[in-house]
């Protein structure tokens, strides 16, 4: 696995829960921080992601288009 090194600092109250809970389970607290990033990276990257769009729609640079006009051109329409 090909991986980076990032030093971040974090609030100390953080870093001992980390500590208690790695010394409680047995595990490192790499194996947290990792499994922390994984957990929400992708929920963070989709809110920034649709927040962007969100913009370019109230600038007029992004279509919209209404359920109705959607199920209509998918042939859904009832």
């Amino acid at each position: 696995m090909n991986s980076v090194a990032i030093v971040y600092r974090i609030p100390k109250s953080i870093g001992q829960r980390l500590e208690s809970l790695a010394q409680r389970t047995g595990r490192s607290k790499t194996y947290y921080i990792r499994e922390a990033i994984i957990k929400h990276l992708d929920d963070l990257e989709d809110v920034y992601l649709a927040e962007q769009v969100l913009e370019r729609v109230r600038r007029g640079e992004e279509s919209v288009s209404s359920l109705e006009d959607v199920e209509q051109r998918l042939g859904l329409e009832d």
